[in-house]
């Protein structure tokens, strides 16, 4: 052991014990230590003196603490750093599997599918990375580890924090941070500032090693390989491995281009060029632009003196989308999407850009009284230079006569001419009942926030206006549709046999008033898949919705759920993914996409989705679960764990996250917190405050271990027709009992085929 280590340990004995070195490289010395706090080994890394002579520990530190919150199953996490008597060092979890380079050297090479395995986790994390404007500098065969079959990116960030904590000193000293052979030509270079196509270069070096036995760049020092760099073009893979295909020949030489902008922009544009003979290099891989007849109507602001006036505000922008998505040959952005910017003041071109359309409409809405005072105005996203704009000053009974004007002037300016009904009005009028259509702007408001009282105050404005007007069939629609969310087992709000025969009761009314609302015929189709389990109907019903509206998200997103419990997963994801299309910002559409991957088992993948969810909002509950649930079925209890306790903190208590929650703890080893979650779930049901589903409890008692109780709560979730069932063949939290005779008995009591 090497004198500055015998310095950290004197000093740091309590808390790290140094068993063996098991590594070393031009950065650090990698030793296998017990982390005698939690009981486990751990790869403790300590920097070369030559290197913390140099360096300014705090900023160092500071500079790695940034790494610390990457949370990704393809990159290995930071769990300690310091300083100890002028040794600096960082700790990691120690991974069994050894490194890919272990794999090259028994090996030599790889076939192209192992390559590409390997390659397509390596880019998950390279891409999620770079989205968090994080360079590794350093991918290279040393720095992959082989955790049970998977690649995880070691040392990320560490290159980025010596650069940091150094300044000038390192280049000076003629330091030079990285490994030739995979060093992207500006790294060589000496910049500083490179950006994630300088890791692209590494990969591309990465896979030509793989499949050739070799980096493409060799020689017998670093300066020699680093001129090569500079002075001879990349060799071509098919050069060295005779029957390379085509396309993975260009895709590499694409990735070893000598300047960042000819490369892909992405490690993912990277792998899917390896991947696919069709798909483009980095010449043509730019986005297309957005269609010229495309818009996005962002939220009207509201102007009123009443801040509660928001939800009309709200309700003028949703109609004015809905009016626009019917005038064929226009592209319009769906709600959702538009509203994700939402109180935002980012650049109109950027926003634009974001959404991938041509123009935006914004505006502002004061409502005061009996009187209605609009402005709007068009945009073009290219050069943001305003296109239209108009102000009205009306009575508001003249509502729907300002959001004809404003769409009737839109489809003028934009020149898209107007066929068939099209021709006479574009906005629909469903009520002549102002206070109707005030209380159901209102429900629709609650709606959205998709909160347990968002809910059940949606649900009292709705009832308010079909009671005002009771032929107001959108007012039904909405109806159906809080009801329908009450009942349903990821909010558990109310039991469905309560709540459920409302939804299609009102849904059935809506459809009696308005045969052609897609909203209702999705409801009905829901109600036919998740609380009827008459899988028939529900199939025809989806169709039939589908047929009414194919632009109406929800339609696809509801039968993309229906379709994966049925098994059915390359059909569900070709629904979700029709859904995100139009809707590409809906956090619960996104979402779903990982949750089609996760009952497909494909669990990786399912993870990266659900991270990209979180990216557009951090705090939305379900997509935590639903990566806990991906993170426990991948053998990681802690991150589970936290994801729980995230999703259970930020809803409140809801008792669908401490289930999983307890699951979790039971799977991590902690049955103690385990039983204390399942007992205040019961007491809770118990004690009639809220409704607790059966459902939740049996999850407890399943990852407990205790099955004969975990089917008693199964069949009482089975009375209570929980849609948690309908997944029931593809949920594989119920692997563990999927051989018991009582699980073909409750596979039945579904409807299910077994």
């Amino acid at each position: 052991m090497s004198d500055h280590l015998d310095r950290f340990t004197s000093a740091h004995p309590d808390r790290y014990a140094i068993e063996r070195e098991i590594g070393r490289g031009g950065m650090a010395t990698v030793y296998l230590a017990i982390d005698q706090q939690h009981d486990r080994p751990v790869a403790l890394k300590a920097l070369h003196p030559e290197l913390t002579s140099t360096v300014t520990a705090d900023r160092f530190l500071r500079e790695i603490a940034v790494t610390a919150r990457l949370a990704h199953p393809h990159i290995l996490p930071l769990i300690d750093s310091g300083e100890i008597n002028g040794v600096l060092y960082y700790v990691a979890p120690y991974v069994e599997g050894g490194s890919l380079r272990e794999m090259l050297v028994t090996k030599g090479k790889l076939t192209l599918d192992d390559t590409l395995k390997i390659v397509r986790e390596v880019a998950d994390a390279l891409d999620y990375a770079h989205r968090q404007h994080l360079v590794h500098r350093d991918i290279k065969p040393e720095n992959i580890l082989m955790q049970e079959g998977h690649a995880v990116v070691a040392d990320f960030g560490i290159v980025r924090a010596l650069n940091a904590a150094a300044g000038d000193q390192l280049t000076q000293t003629g330091a030079l941070l990285g490994t030739a052979a995979y060093m992207s030509p500006e790294q060589a270079g000496g910049e500083h500032d490179v950006d994630g196509r300088s890791d692209v270069y590494a990969l591309g070096c990465m896979v030509y090693e793989m499949l050739a036995g070799q980096p493409p760049f060799t020689g017998p020092s670093v300066q020699a390989i680093i001129t090569k760099r500079f002075t001879e073009p990349a060799p071509h893979l098919s050069e060295t491995v005779e029957g390379t295909p085509r396309w993975v020949d260009e895709a590499v030489s694409c990735s070893l281009a000598k300047e960042p902008s000819d490369r892909f922009a992405t490690a993912g544009e990277f792998v899917r060029a390896l991947a696919a003979p069709d798909t483009a290099t980095a010449e043509d891989s730019t986005e297309q632009g957005p269609p010229d007849k495309s818009i996005a109507v962002l939220p009207f602001v509201n102007m009123s003196p009443n801040p509660e006036n928001e939800y009309f505000s709200d309700g003028l922008t949703e109609e004015l989308i809905d009016a626009l998505s019917n005038v064929e040959g226009l592209s319009v952005v769906s709600r959702t999407s538009a509203f994700r910017f939402k109180g935002q003041r980012e650049d109109i071109r950027k926003i634009g850009q974001e959404l991938n359309v041509a123009t935006l409409l914004e505006g502002t809405v004061r409502h005061a009284g009996n009187r209605l005072r609009a402005t709007a105005q068009l945009v073009s996203v290219s050069d943001g230079y305003q296109l239209w704009s108009e102000k009205y000053d009306r009575s508001l009974e003249d509502v729907f006569a300002v959001q004809e004007e404003i769409a009737q002037a839109i489809v003028q300016k934009l020149k898209i001419k107007l066929v068939g009904e099209e021709e006479t009005r574009l906005v629909k009028q469903h009520t002549e009942v102002l206070q109707a259509y005030d209380l159901y702007l209102k429900g629709r408001f609650f709606w959205y926030k998709r909160s347990d009282q968002g809910f059940m105050r949606a649900t009292d404005h709705f009832e308010g206006a079909v009671a005002q007007d009771p032929k107001y069939a959108l007012a039904y629609a909405g109806l159906a549709d809080a009801y329908a969310l009450v009942g349903i087992a990821e909010y558990g709000i109310r039991p469905p046999a309560e709540v459920m025969p409302k939804a299609k009761e009102a849904a059935r009314r809506a459809i009696e008033l308005d045969p052609s609302l897609a909203e209702a015929h999705t409801t009905l189709a829901h109600m036919a898949a998740f609380y009827d389990w008459d899988w028939d109907a529900a199939d025809e019903a989806f169709r039939h919705a589908v047929e009414l509206n194919k632009d109406y998200p929800m339609s696809h997103h509801w039968n993309a759920l229906y379709l994966a419990a049925m098994g059915r997963h390359e059909e569900a994801l070709a629904a979700e993914n029709r859904a995100l299309a139009l809707d590409p910002l809906s956090l619960i559409i996104n979402k779903n996409v990982g949750t089609i991957l996760y009952y497909a088992r494909r669990y990786d993948d399912a993870v990266s989705q659900y991270l990209r969810t979180l990216e557009l909002d951090p705090a939305f509950v379900r997509t935590h679960y639903y990566l806990g649930l991906a993170y426990e079925q991948l053998g990681l209890a802690e991150r589970a764990v936290a994801e729980f306790q995230k999703a259970t903190e930020l809803s409140g208590g809801n008792t669908v996250c401490s289930a999983l929650l307890a699951h979790a703890y039971a799977a991590a080893g902690d049955e103690d917190r385990a039983r204390e979650v399942r007992d205040d779930l019961i007491a809770a049901r118990q004690g009639g405050g809220r409704h607790v589903p059966a459902f939740n409890i049996a999850l407890a008692y399943l990852g407990l271990g205790d099955i004969d109780e975990a089917f008693n709560w199964l069949n009482s979730a089975l009375d209570e027709r929980s849609s948690w069932l309908v997944s029931l063949n593809v949920e594989p939290l119920f692997d563990t009992i999927r051989a018991d005779p009582r699980f073909a008995q409750l596979i039945e009591g579904v409807g299910l085929p077994s």
